[in-house]
């Protein structure tokens, strides 16, 4: 009797899975990386922000316009007319203007008493009270009074004099607080045309500012009475009238490059006609018989 087999020969049909999803497939791999990296990528996400921030705002930039030299130029215009700059004359007077002052001479009155003989001006040239003016505005004077540019009132004595530069030192008795001493510059670099401004009390009147330009170097002057002859001066055309001398003549970095002294004039009127001397700072510094540089 045939025995029945126990094990079939034919193949038995495979079993096939249902496929899954590509995107369930694919939600599963992104969980699990977020999962597994999850402390990176939050790290990285604040920068990942601003680096999306950055890229959205350069895509919706409106274009860069080429700048010219003529868009430039017009630019610096427009910011000049708004707010003009100061005048070199404004800087050099704001340089010097603590260190002006007003000198006056009083004389014997004739009833005993004292009068106003004559008014210069004067430069604090050491924050010890050390002040250079003329020896025409002082001579002969019984009281030499002194104003500084705060207003502080002050008698001064002559401590020494240059009789052939026309200069005068003096020593004042009382001193402001926070006295301010001009700065020197030589005139070795001093050139005709270059920019200068003259401080003082013209007619007694200031203190005043004038502007002009250096007119000439190497000058001689001889006052109209014909008692002194200067030599070695410069010539400037800035306005000075009686009460400049003794006054700083600056230079455009508000330096004091000499000492005014003299005005030409061919008639006996005493004014401006546009020709101005001063005495250059070197000889000013023998004066006082200190370096001045």
């Amino acid at each position: 009797m045939k025995r029945a087999s126990l094990y079939s020969s034919s193949r038995p049909k495979a079993v096939i899975a249902a496929p899954v999803p590509k995107k369930a497939g694919f939600r599963l791999n992104l969980r699990e990386l977020l999962r597994k990296h999850r402390v990176p990528v939050l790290a990285a996400m604040p920068g990942l922000a601003a680096l999306f921030f950055v890229l959205f705002q350069w895509a919706h930039a409106p274009a860069r316009q080429q700048l010219t030299q003529e868009d430039i130029d017009e630019a610096v215009t427009r910011a000049l007319e708004a707010v003009p700059l100061p005048s070199s004359a404004t800087k050099a007077y704001e340089a010097v203007r603590g260190s002006i002052v007003r000198v006056r001479a009083f004389m014997d009155g004739p009833d005993g008493g004292e009068v106003e003989g004559s008014v210069g001006t004067g430069v604090v040239i050491l924050d010890t009270g050390v002040i250079l003016t003329n020896i025409h505005v002082v001579a002969g004077a019984k009281r030499i009074s002194l104003t500084f540019s705060e207003g502080l009132e002050s008698d001064a004595v002559v401590t020494s004099t240059r009789p052939e530069d026309d200069l005068a030192v003096l020593q004042a008795q009382t001193l402001p607080d926070d006295l301010q001493a001009a700065t020197l510059q030589s005139t070795s670099g001093l050139s005709p045309g270059d920019h200068v401004t003259a401080v003082g009390f013209p007619f007694g009147i200031g203190p005043s500012v004038s502007s002009g330009v250096v007119s000439g170097l190497g000058r001689e002057y001889r006052s109209a009475e014909g008692k002194r002859a200067l030599t070695n001066l410069i010539q400037f055309d800035a306005a000075a009238n009686p009460g400049n001398s003794g006054g700083p003549l600056v230079n455009a970095s508000g330096e004091v490059v000499g000492i005014v002294t003299g005005i030409m004039n061919p008639t006996q009127q005493r004014v401006f006609i546009g020709i101005g001397f001063a005495v250059p700072i070197e000889n000013a510094a023998m004066a006082v018989g200190v370096p001045p540089f």
